[in-house]
């Protein structure tokens, strides 16, 4: 008689497959953001700032001097879920088909396993790359991005933006690169964040501008006069944001409960072909400083 295989991850066991899945990205595989790995509930993103008013000529006394600014901003990843039904019926066409049997005693081969958890893992990770840049709350399955909160706070550095194109991608970029705060630029981690659209046209336009001779031959480097140019896919067009790597977050929780990976063959439970597929997760962003961020947007 066949067995039914059945597999189930949660909590640790769990967080290899979601991290895969979440890291399947470009912007979290890449790491060009902060990544924090553990959080259940919420953190509170920190930031703590002296000013030039903290030095003051020397005295024999202890006096203190200029002001302090220290603020906490709560960072509450929301909880998403990936729930599909499969019937094994329909597969038996298909490179599983040779080792699956249908009906109550059917199987489950491993690698039509693999092939459905790494196909649900891979759809989290675009989803996910998405609500990252352009998630909206309100849409199911997104959290709020950071073109969301960004264009929501008011100390953050706004851009007017244009429709961006091939001719005047340079001179925009010259315009995010004057308005970030001299405190901020020069940073080894700071980097101008670009949609798929800004990213072609610079890469277009430093072909056309004959990059190292190759013009159009050759493979043009993101950056911008010494500034990290990064890709990312999940941003909207006409957007562009520069930050440092350090003042961006990603929240993920990889090692509760909540975080689980199941792949439910139904034959045993109710006696259908159907198999479940179940992916719990949860993820948020944000940023501690608003003041060093600079966004480019309508």
């Amino acid at each position: 008689m066949a067995t039914n295989i059945t597999s189930v991850y949660v909590g640790e066991e769990a967080a290899g497959f979601i991290s895969a899945s979440l890291l399947s990205g470009e912007t979290l595989g890449k790491g060009n953001i902060t990544v924090l790995p553990n959080v259940s509930y919420k953190v509170n993103l920190k930031s703590f700032d002296l000013s030039t008013s903290n030095v003051v000529d020397a005295s024999c006394d202890f006096t203190a001097a200029g002001d302090v600014n220290y603020t906490e901003k709560a960072l509450t990843p929301g909880n998403y879920q990936l729930n599909q039904k499969l019937c094994k019926k329909d597969w038996l066409a298909t490179f599983a088909g040779a080792s699956m049997n249908v009906g109550v005693d059917g199987t489950l081969p491993g690698n039509f396993q693999e092939y459905v958890i790494s196909h649900a893992g891979a759809l989290v990770g675009q989803e996910v790359e998405k609500s990252i840049w352009a998630g909206a709350a309100g849409t199911t399955g997104e959290f709020d991005g950071f073109q969301a909160l960004l264009l929501a706070d008011a100390a953050v550095i706004d851009v007017a933006a244009v429709t961006l194109d091939a001719t005047n991608i340079v001179a925009q970029l010259g315009r995010v690169r004057d308005a970030i705060p001299s405190a901020v630029y020069g940073k080894e981690d700071l980097a101008i964040y670009m949609g798929t659209a800004a990213f072609r046209f610079y890469i277009s336009a430093q072909a056309a501008l004959g990059y190292l001779n190759q013009y159009h031959a050759g493979t043009t480097e993101a950056n911008f006069e010494g500034i990290k140019l990064i890709w990312c896919p999940g941003m909207d067009a006409d957007k562009m944001v520069a930050a440092r790597k350090s003042n961006l977050f990603f929240a993920t929780d990889l090692v509760s409960d909540m975080a689980e990976v199941k792949l439910l063959d139904q034959g045993n439970v109710d006696g259908s072909d159907n198999v479940h597929v179940v992916m719990r997760y949860n993820a948020g962003v944000g940023y501690a400083t608003s003041g060093d961020i600079v966004y480019y947007n309508a």
